[in-house]
């Protein structure tokens, strides 16, 4: 499945979205117009086997390499899914919180993608991990939304519409069963997808999105809008 548009309206211009969609956008040329591009991205991404955790150094490709992209259709893909739902999530959580956000959940999707392959050599790189969290503060703070979808049947591309939970879970649960099978088969160690990085993302930004809208609600009684001063 493959998303068009969802049907929810944020109202706002997201800033924030916008403006890491840029970022990415100049980082990929640069990369691609690198003197050296395997160098670039060697300095850049996320190699599990040069991660010590007592030199701080070392530890900024969890941040880095949310900006280096693939290919174009890595870096295209990602974006797409970033322009759908990043902008709701983006005018729900505030511009500021989110981009704080985005980044704690790429972060925490380069974690759990390193836990499962300490001592790769392979570069991890792309947006998909913090793209994943947008997904998963989505499915919470968006439950009615509804997601125009591509379907490929016999051949041909099918529109629908369907639930936003049910396509969410449905792609979450499809990163869990790839994840552990590229473990089983060893896929996992000589590179290709990170699944645990997709799946870790989207827990991290499910789990934000709890908190955050438990928060509001709280707030909203405690202070309600009619109240006056």
């Amino acid at each position: 499945m493959f998303p068009i548009r969802d049907s929810a309206r944020s109202g706002k211009i997201p800033f924030i979205t916008w403006t890491i969609i840029l970022v990415n956008l100049i980082v990929f040329l640069k990369e691609l117009f690198a003197p050296d591009p395997e160098s670039f991205i060697r300095q850049y991404a996320l190699v599990p086997k040069t991660v010590d955790f007592l030199n701080p150094i070392s530890l900024f490709p969890f941040l880095s390499s949310l900006f280096l992209h693939a290919g174009w259709i890595h870096l295209l893909s990602n974006l797409w899914f970033l322009k759908i739902f990043g902008d709701n999530v983006e005018a729900t959580l505030g511009h500021l919180k989110f981009l704080f956000f985005y980044l704690l959940w790429g972060i925490a999707a380069g974690l759990t993608q390193y836990l499962f392959l300490l001592n790769s050599s392979i570069p991890m790189l792309g947006a998909s991990g913090a793209i994943a969290g947008v997904l998963g503060a989505y499915m919470v703070l968006f439950p009615y939304s509804k997601i125009e979808v591509l379907i490929p049947t016999y051949g041909f591309l099918t529109k629908a519409l369907i639930p936003a939970p049910f396509m969410l879970f449905y792609w979450f649960f499809a990163q869990l069963f790839n994840g552990t099978a590229s473990i089983v088969t060893g896929t996992a160690a000589v590179g290709g997808v990170a699944w645990w990085a997709h799946a870790g993302g989207f827990v991290a930004g499910y789990l934000t999105a709890k908190v955050f809208s438990k928060k509001q609600k709280r707030d909203e009684v405690l202070y309600p809008d009619e109240i006056w001063l």
